[in-house]
C-alpha cells in the first residue's frame, strides 16, 4: 500500500509540474525561440514565407520535409494549438521574422475545444486579429480554409463537419471583402460525408504525404501570385 501511495504521489507531482510548465508558456513561445533568433541574425533572403498553424502545418515538415527545405518557407505550426495561442505568438513567430507573406491555417482545434469552448465569432476574431497585425507590418496574408473532418480521434462524437463548413464560409467571405487570397483546401479534400478522404489521411484529420501533395500546388500557386503583386 505504501509503495502504491508513493507511486501515485510522485505521479501527481509530475502531473502538477507539467501543468504548471504548460501554464507558464501557454502559447509555447519557447518552441521556436532559438530558431527565430538565428533567422533574425542571419542574412535576410527575399520572398520569405511563414506558414502559421497547428499540427496540420507542423506535420507537413514531418510527412514531406523536402517541401520546406526546397522553398523559402518557414514552418511555424504547433500541434494542438488553437487560434488564441497562435495570436499570442504571432509577433514572435511571424512578425519578428519579417516575411513577405504569411500563410494562415487555423481553427480546427478551436472547434475541437482543445483550450475550451469556442464560438465561430471567437475563432474568426482571433484569425482576423492576426491578419490585422500582419497588414500593419506590411506582411501579405494568404488565408486558408480549414480542412474537412468528420470526427476527432482525441475528442470523438462532436460532429465537427458542419461547423468547419460554417467557419470556412465566414473566412472566405472575409477574404473576398478584404481582397485577401484564399486557399480552399476543403473542396479539394472532402468526401461525401464532408470529412477528409481516406486516401489523404490515416486518422481523418491530419494529412498524409498524399494529402500534402494535394495541398502543395494549391497554396504554391497563390503564393506565387501574391509575391508578384
Amino acid at each position: 500500500m505504501k509503495t502504491n501511495r508513493l507511486f501515485f504521489g510522485i505521479l501527481f507531482i509530475y502531473s502538477f509540474m507539467g501543468q504548471k510548465l504548460q501554464a507558464q508558456d501557454w502559447s509555447n513561445l519557447n518552441k521556436f525561440q532559438k530558431d527565430n533568433v538565428s533567422l533574425q541574425n542571419a542574412q535576410p533572403f527575399p520572398n520569405r514565407v511563414v506558414f502559421m498553424g497547428d499540427s496540420i502545418t507542423e506535420f507537413w515538415s514531418r510527412e514531406a520535409p523536402e517541401y520546406f527545405q526546397t522553398h523559402n518557407y518557414i514552418n511555424r505550426g504547433i500541434s494542438g494549438q488553437t487560434t488564441p495561442q497562435m495570436l499570442v505568438r504571432f509577433r514572435a513567430d511571424v512578425i519578428a521574422l519579417k516575411p513577405s507573406v504569411v500563410v494562415i491555417l487555423a481553427g480546427i482545434n478551436d472547434i475541437a475545444g482543445n483550450t475550451g469552448p469556442a464560438t465561430l465569432d471567437m475563432i474568426t476574431n482571433n484569425i482576423f486579429s492576426m491578419i490585422d497585425l500582419a497588414k500593419v507590418h506590411n506582411i501579405k496574408v494568404i488565408l486558408c480554409s480549414v480542412l474537412p473532418a468528420f470526427d476527432f480521434p482525441w475528442r470523438p462524437n462532436q460532429k465537427p463537419a458542419d461547423k468547419i463548413i460554417a467557419l470556412n464560409i465566414l473566412l472566405k467571405e472575409y477574404a473576398i471583402e478584404n481582397a485577401i487570397p484564399f486557399v480552399d483546401y476543403h473542396s479539394a479534400m472532402t468526401n461525401d460525408q464532408n470529412g477528409l478522404r481516406k486516401t489523404f489521411s490515416a486518422d481523418g484529420v491530419h494529412p498524409n504525404k498524399v494529402g500534402y501533395e494535394i495541398m502543395a500546388p494549391l497554396v504554391e500557386n497563390v503564393i506565387a501570385v501574391t509575391l508578384t503583386k
